[in-house]
């Protein structure tokens, strides 16, 4: 499985404005010169061997629209680290994280003035990487992987200037993802909600069985499939995308034309509302009103089902996602990397392990403000996910996720806003039978490789 690709045009624009800028590593010549993304770097920064160096000094530290409501956790983290570090100094930046974000740290990389320690994203990991701007872990910090899950760690890797796949960050947090639904009318279209559906075909068969019992009284979900794509594909083992990124390769699977011919028949059954098919409706409203069985599968919703709707939060049952053939959830989380421009790059990678400890990511979890989940192995056995008192849905779906973090891994995969509804505006037309599912997989899939053609 591969991670996710850069998505969009801008994503597009960075590869080749990096690109453009002189890509790689230079271990220096014989005068010790060194290059790191075409920036004049220190020659331990580079090349072969362990980073060695003495952790004092200044850096610079640079979180994404995290300083307003976590301000006194950084500050308590950074101020430990000072401690743990006498003579070091970490000064926190906090970037507001918009549409022109990723531009801001390409202009950054390229003025050889990225930060020294960064939180980033998948896609902008891909292309500082690929550009040769952070730490090659692997050899500059071959250790780096043991706080973390074996399978977060080993799917995080990404490919450098000459192809080769490298650990150039630390995994950090992410969300999670489990089953939702409203217990009460699970058990009227006669279903146990003890025995929730494991596979996606499952899913469908119970949502069957609710659009006979129901009567358009309520629905399964809604109907719009970009609510589920590539979600529900990814789940069940479906090749997506090529290995190497290039090209579209979900018409080529029969499972892919059996989904879609369960979407056909679960709509014109009456599992799903038959106007939400194209609409953008969020489901969490049609959820909170009882008028779906199925509500989203982020953990943090329940908080909102609980906040705005609480006759129907105690209602609401949790249970692990459908890991169905590819056998464990896939989740992309945030990351912290280190600068390989960085003047002080030991001390830099000291305090970017620091951040991601055990300790640190446990802290942050705690947080009654947010709902995230750590990448460590010992952070996930903590009680604090472990422990559920009474029945309380949250907590459930807490505990359900921090299990599955054990295994989850960095493989998932996003569409582009163009893909999806090229994918989407397909299946739709073959759910209201205007198209053989085959047909509209395959005029999809076409429309989709154009679209990365074009953006290639």
């Amino acid at each position: 499985m591969r991670a996710r690709r850069l998505t969009g045009s801008l994503a597009c624009a960075v590869v080749l404005t990096l690109t453009a800028a002189g890509c790689g590593l230079s271990g220096g010549s014989d005068d010790g010169d060194a290059t790191a993304g075409g920036c004049k770097v220190d020659q331990g920064n580079v090349g072969s061997g362990k980073l060695g160096g003495d952790v004092k000094g200044k850096i610079t530290f640079q979180t994404t629209n995290l300083k307003k409501d976590f301000g006194t956790y950084f500050n308590g983290v950074i101020k430990a680290f000072e401690k743990a570090h006498p003579g070091t100094s970490v000064k926190w930046i906090d970037d507001p994280g918009d549409s022109t974000f990723t531009q801001r740290l390409v202009a950054d990389a390229q003025g050889c003035t990225l930060p020294d320690v960064v939180n980033i994203n998948v896609n902008t990991a891909i292309a500082l990487t690929k550009n040769g701007y952070l730490l090659d872990l692997d050899k500059k910090a071959p250790d780096a992987g043991k706080p973390f899950t074996d399978a977060m760690w080993k799917s995080s890797t990404y490919a450098d200037a000459k192809g080769t796949k490298v650990h150039s960050v630390l995994p950090w947090y992410s969300g999670g993802i489990v089953q939702t639904f409203n217990t009460e009318l699970l058990k009227k279209a006669g279903l146990d909600p003890a025995k929730p559906a494991t596979t996606m075909f499952g899913l469908f068969a119970d949502a069957e069985k609710i659009a006979k019992a129901s009567d358009g009284d309520y629905y399964a979900f809604l109907a719009n499939p970009s609510l589920r794509i590539p979600a529900d594909w990814q789940q069940m083992g479906v090749e997506v995308l090529s290995a190497d990124g290039k090209s579209f390769t979900f018409a080529d699977d029969p499972r892919t034309v059996q989904w879609v011919n369960w979407m056909k028949k679960l709509y014109q059954a009456g599992a799903m509302p038959r106007d939400s098919i194209s609409s953008n409706q969020d489901p969490s409203s049609v959820y909170g009103q009882g008028k779906l069985v199925y509500g989203q599968t982020n953990p943090n919703y329940l908080r909102f089902i609980e906040q705005n709707n609480p006759t129907v939060y105690k209602k609401t049952g949790v249970a692990r996602y459908p890991l169905d053939d590819l056998g464990h959830t896939v989740g992309a989380p945030q990351y912290v990397g280190v600068a390989s421009t960085s003047k002080n790059a030991p001390t830099a990678l000291a305090f970017a392990q620091f951040l991601t400890n055990a300790r640190n990511q446990l802290a942050w979890a705690k947080d009654p403000n947010v709902v995230i989940f750590p990448s460590t192995t010992e952070s996930l056995k903590d009680p604090f996910f472990q422990k559920v008192e009474g029945d309380d849905p949250f907590a459930e779906a807490r505990k359900i996720v921090a299990g599955d973090r054990q295994t989850s891994t960095a493989d998932e995969i996003a569409l582009t806003p163009g893909e999806l509804n090229a994918i989407a505006a397909q299946v739709q037309l073959a759910m209201q039978g205007k198209k053989s599912a085959q047909d509209a997989l395959d005029e999809a899939q076409s429309k989709a490789d154009e679209l990365i053609e074009q953006g290639s």
